[in-house]
């Protein structure tokens, strides 16, 4: 097995073609089919089933895909940081951001990293809190942001911000930041929620045990779009964090209060693997990313929002590159 072969078969994965696998990596077909041959000999598993239509992998091919991506993409990382050009921080660097902050921080930590470090490439994941500490546990994630969870075997995690959670409701219902809502009037109407098992659905089961309250679940979702959507089509309220909605309720798409009775909250934290040494470009960004976040939450953009973190963690030692 040689970096060849692991290149020629994810390359086949994506474009789902030897033709077109063969062009990107400036080979001739049979060379392209010779490599996936002689992996698939070597590991005595067919990788992908043949067929007119192109190139579709088997459960086998897709385990080795999986791996073979993250073992190309870890020597990628080893040779910007072993021969950068002189005097420059280089390097992938995959960041976790949460579904609801994307609009508050994705854009401003693009531009900080892109300007102030050109030999960083970013590359920039959304997702849940569950999937992304999935996908940080499996390797695929550098640093993430998450919520409500303490340091693990597997990530140091820092507070950042402590945020509360907003009822969400038609624009024509009237809600307002100045006149928080109880749960239980939200409750008086049909509900939107996130699906069992989400993490913020722990968060409002634990909240509606504690005031004795029931909902009336219409639909379940684990999208915050979706969550949004069915709420402006009229299908109910529902709860979300401030951060998610402030463009919609700006845009006189929804309406929205801060609970009470009892107040809902969340912990924001940055998560970053035990691993020991962290790569300079790693450090950089979970500098930018620190700073954004806090950016968000001085400047009054991320409703209802406290800062929790360290005041000394978004100095960084690093000169800006470029």
């Amino acid at each position: 097995m040689d970096l060849k072969q692991l290149k020629a078969l994810v390359t086949v994965a994506e474009v789902g073609s030897v033709t077109r696998a063969a062009e990107l990596l400036h080979l001739v077909q049979p060379a392209v089919t010779r490599q996936i041959r002689t992996l698939e000999h070597e590991l005595g598993v067919e990788l992908f089933e043949r067929s007119h239509t192109g190139m579709r992998l088997t459960d086998a091919g897709a385990v080795m895909v999986e791996r073979a991506g993250r073992a190309l993409r870890e020597l990628g990382r080893a040779r910007a940081e072993i021969t950068p050009p002189p005097g420059v921080v280089g390097g992938l660097v995959t960041v976790g951001l949460l579904e609801s902050s994307v609009d508050l921080i994705a854009s401003r930590l693009a531009a900080a990293v892109l300007d102030g470090y050109p030999g960083i490439e970013l590359r920039i994941l959304t997702a849940y809190s569950g999937h992304l500490q999935r996908w940080m546990d499996d390797g695929d994630l550098d640093l993430s942001l998450l919520y409500n969870l303490s340091d693990s075997p597997s990530l140091n995690v820092a507070p950042l911000v402590s945020e509360q959670l907003w009822a969400v409701a038609t624009a024509d219902a009237g809600l307002c930041a100045n006149r928080p809502v109880a749960l239980a009037e939200v409750a008086a109407h049909p509900v939107v929620m996130p699906a069992s098992g989400h993490a913020l659905r722990v968060l409002i089961d634990a909240a509606a045990a504690k005031a004795d309250v029931i909902f009336d679940i219409g639909v379940q979702t684990n999208s915050m779009h979706l969550q949004k959507s069915l709420v402006i089509d009229g299908r109910g309220w529902t709860i979300l964090p401030a951060a998610g909605i402030v463009d919609d309720v700006a845009a006189g798409r929804l309406s929205a209060a801060p609970l009470r009775q009892p107040e809902i909250r969340r912990l924001i934290v940055l998560g970053i693997p035990r691993t020991g040494r962290m790569p300079a470009a790693v450090d950089i960004v979970s500098q930018e990313l620190v700073r954004a976040t806090r950016e968000a939450v001085c400047e009054g953009r991320w409703l209802s929002a406290q800062w929790c973190g360290d005041p000394d963690a978004v100095q960084s030692t690093r000169p800006r590159q470029g």
